[in-house]
């Protein structure tokens, strides 16, 4: 039976809200939550200006041996809310760090599957699909620099670590980038409801993999979908045919990366 397909869709205290590209008007990120900022603490590429904890989460931390950690300053939950907002899940703890150094593809070590963003601005949306970038050992996440979420906050929370884990490549053009993976040996697969392809389906023809997917209101722009090899679509059964893109991601990147794993290196 043929389904539907599914759309992918100082000690100063750090009381102003970052904007731009994940920064701060000090330059300066921030990270909350246990998981984020634990991993935050224990990545030695991870420059941290302050330690903000209440008694109870500081108990929760993992002591680190990591040198040049500063003390941890205590807040009560309050201060925290009052700083964070009512609706940061923060759980006791935020660090105020550097952004990590910027990385471009080309930096990548031995790239054989990544992933490409196209203006997904939902900073719980890219969170999640960073945590499942982690899991599912993807090599990098390419977004936007001007179109995207700031590498921190809310982004950092719903990533659970990952955020320390996959390096988040940011670019100025994404068909360029695209255009660059494609010279560099990457098959692009776009994923899309009007894709004629079902993803389960498709056979990646080489070593090396990049997944398209775009924002959930407008899918893959034109001339993303133009520097993409193939275009595919999830299969779905139930009466419900669209997808979280973050669940999309997702499936997407468990599918693929269990095709691939077998696949001798380039």
């Amino acid at each position: 039976m043929k389904g539907k397909r599914s759309t992918p869709g100082s000690n100063r205290h750090p009381a102003a809200r970052p904007q731009g590209k994940g920064r701060g008007d000090d330059g300066v990120v921030r990270i909350y939550g246990l998981h984020a900022a634990q991993a935050a603490l224990a990545n030695p590429r991870r420059k941290i200006h302050r330690i903000y904890a209440t008694p109870n989460a500081a108990q929760r931390l993992t002591p680190l041996d990591r040198a040049g950690l500063p003390e941890i300053v205590s807040l009560a939950p309050r201060d925290l809310d009052r700083l964070l907002g009512a609706d940061a899940v923060h759980q006791g703890v935020l660090i105020e760090a550097e952004m990590l150094p910027e990385m471009s593809l080309a930096d990548l070590p031995d790239p054989r599957l990544i992933l490409f963003l196209d203006q997904i601005t939902d900073p719980h949306n890219v969170g999640a699909i960073l945590r499942s970038a982690a899991a599912f050992a993807v090599d990098a996440i390419i977004v936007t620099a001007r179109h995207g979420p700031p590498l921190q906050g809310a982004l950092a929370k719903a990533a659970s670590g990952a955020l320390e884990y996959v390096p988040v490549v940011q670019v100025v053009n994404l068909a360029r980038a695209l255009a660059e993976a494609g010279e560099a040996g990457f098959v692009r697969l776009g994923l899309d409801s009007g894709g004629e392809i079902a993803l389960e389906d498709f056979a990646p023809p080489g070593p090396r993999l990049a997944l398209v997917l775009g924002a959930e209101d407008k899918g893959l722009r034109r001339l993303t979908r133009e520097h993409c090899d193939a275009i595919c679509a999830l299969t779905a059964f139930g009466p419900i045919a669209s997808l979280n893109v973050s669940n999309a991601a997702a499936i997407a990147m468990h599918m693929m990366a269990h095709k691939m794993r077998n696949r001798p290196a380039v």
